[in-house]
């Protein structure tokens, strides 16, 4: 990563050959509300502004190829990069997997929660988008049955969402955890109740639970807030009309390009 970019590196141990980073809102083009390093294409910004944006993203990530974009639908659906020659109109999944060096897996956010995973061979990697609605039907047990390696041999980034101070629910989504498939009564340690009869969620918990029952134990990251970040983070939650930052990880063939 040039040393000019401010944007979130993980700290993980990720082999060497592994380039992950999220973007922050600096560094773009584009124009207020969307100021400036959108990145997404269904937010209402310019299109010429946002292929300027993902040029920039390109060029200074070094990337050996154009990033996988998803049709981001809050599901569980994960696909294969390089399954598809040519990825438009976009697939709508909310995550991909890649099984061969120089492939890039991405996925765009503004609180949901971006999800990186890795295998410490670093030949498999995935991207995760992963929502209050996709975490509890499971998207993120999807993308590791999908990476088809041994749960105990990945590393997992959580990278920035809304953190738990900011995110208020009401009691639907305890129940959509609750009453789910992977679900049980130790997901109400991951709401705190309110004053307004209401709950704050904690989704980074809520990832480390789903990733602890799937046997995978080197979880990091989970220290963001995006909400509380403004000068950072784009965030659905406080701003009605934003953009979205970008969430990337690739296997390079060549490590010294990290």
């Amino acid at each position: 990563m040039p040393s000019n970019c401010n944007w979130i590196i993980p700290s993980w141990p990720a082999p060497r050959n592994i380039l992950a980073f999220t973007t922050v809102r600096q560094g773009g083009v584009s124009k207020p509300p969307f100021d400036s390093f959108n990145l997404a294409q269904h937010v209402q910004d310019d299109p010429i502004d946002i292929a300027k944006n993902r040029e920039i993203l390109k060029t200074k990530a070094n990337l050996p190829n154009d990033p996988f974009w998803l049709n981001q639908v809050h599901g569980i659906e994960v696909v294969t990069v390089g399954d598809y020659s040519i990825p438009y109109p976009l697939l709508e999944a909310d995550a991909s997997v890649a099984f061969q060096p120089n492939q890039v897996s991405v996925v765009l956010t503004a609180d949901c929660l971006p999800v990186l995973l890795c295998n410490k061979q670093g030949t498999c990697i995935s991207a995760v988008h992963a929502g209050w609605r996709g975490l509890s039907k499971g998207v993120i047990e999807a993308a590791v049955l999908k990476m088809a390696c041994d749960p105990k041999d990945l590393l997992v980034w959580l990278g920035p969402g809304i953190g738990p101070s900011a995110f208020e629910v009401g009691e639907e989504v305890l129940l959509a955890f609750k009453n789910s498939p992977q679900g049980d009564t130790a997901v109400d340690s991951a709401f705190k109740k309110n004053d307004k009869d209401r709950w704050f969620a904690d989704l980074y918990q809520l990832a480390r639970f789903r990733l602890s029952r799937l046997g995978v134990k080197d979880v990091y990251g989970g220290e963001f807030c995006t909400y509380s970040d403004p000068e950072r983070f784009y965030s659905a939650r406080r701003s009605k009309i934003t953009g979205r930052m970008a969430t990337v990880i690739c296997a390079l063939s060549d490590p010294h390009q990290v």
